[in-house]
């Protein structure tokens, strides 16, 4: 393949995933400029917010945009997607896919094999993410920006490539977050011509609502590879270095005890004690009080009897 071919083909990539895959270097970790440029862009369109300026509407529209789509990734991406913790229908797998796809961090089934291949050798050589294989800044997006990420194994996600569905959101995974934003600039152009007290436009709207918080939802996820595996405290003695952070709990909804997780990954709750907060877990129990998911599964009583004997040990140590 020639330079000028390489160059068209990961341009092609922007809109198809699937385009050349067959010609990555699976073993490369080089930045790959032109492959990643929508992703530095995105970064760069923050700024926008100092031509746009503010308004009350539009920050608690980028809060709760982002809280829903957290909660999508850490709850569908991760906990159904990757380690099938509970059920739902298919219907409710592809609106929440959808969601979770929105968020502008790939397919699904991109997620899920990345994440299957990080549990399988977590911080060893082949961890793609570990901090302790490339550093704070690998970790956290680095990784992200090779040859090597982009990918998806369809090997470990066998069991979700049945649904055509899901392969197409994985394959065109950029249509999902073109179709909100230009939605989220349609609102705020409505907005400001029926309810302009809100002081919102299209403009503005797009750039808190779906910039800024896609950008920031992007940081607090990945912050548990570069952070969660370096910082906080150990319960369990893992295989691996993965800990429990409170903060990091908070703005991930529950990711942040991933001491825990790498634990037990087949929990749906990753708080193993009740002062352990886990938003997404509380929000699949309602899910599943109203019928939308079931199945959830639960810690073992071994694993709970486990986490309640080392935390004696640690209060008399």
């Amino acid at each position: 393949m020639t330079r000028v071919q390489s160059w068209l083909t990961d341009i092609l990539r922007w809109f198809d995933s699937e385009a050349g895959s067959d010609q990555l270097d699976l073993t490369s970790r080089r930045f790959n400029t032109l492959r990643v440029m929508p992703f530095v862009a995105l970064h760069l369109a923050c700024l926008l917010a100092f031509y746009t300026g503010t308004s009350s509407f539009a920050v608690v529209f980028a809060v709760a945009f982002f809280a829903v789509r957290m909660f999508a990734i850490t709850g569908f991406y991760h906990r159904y997607f990757s380690h099938k913790t509970f059920k739902t229908s298919r219907s409710w797998q592809l609106v929440f896919a959808v969601l979770g796809a929105s968020a502008a961090q790939r397919g699904p089934l991109w997620w899920a094999a990345h994440h299957r291949h990080h549990h399988q050798h977590s911080d060893g050589e082949e961890d793609l993410h570990s901090p302790h294989q490339g550093g704070f800044w690998w970790s956290h997006v680095g990784w992200f920006t090779c040859d090597a990420a982009f990918r998806t194994e369809e090997r470990r996600v066998k069991d979700w490539m049945r649904f055509p569905e899901l392969r197409f959101i994985n394959r065109f995974d950029a249509l999902v977050p073109a179709a909100f934003a230009l939605a989220i600039y349609g609102l705020g152009e409505a907005l400001a011509a029926w309810a302009p007290g809100l002081g919102t436009n299209g403009l503005q709207l797009l750039v808190w609502g779906f910039i800024i918080s896609t950008v920031a939802l992007f940081h607090a996820t990945v912050s548990i590879n570069s952070l969660s595996h370096v910082w906080g405290s150990r319960r369990f003695e893992t295989t691996d270095d993965s800990r429990n952070n409170f903060w990091l709990a908070l703005i991930t909804f529950g990711e942040g005890w991933h001491n825990n997780h790498h634990r037990w990954p087949q929990s749906a709750r990753q708080g193993f004690r009740w002062y352990e907060i886990d938003l997404t877990y509380y929000g699949l129990w309602v899910l599943s009080k109203i019928g939308i998911i079931h199945d959830l599964k639960p810690i073992p009583e071994s694993i709970r009897e486990e986490t309640r004997l080392l935390d004696l040990q640690r209060r008399r140590s």
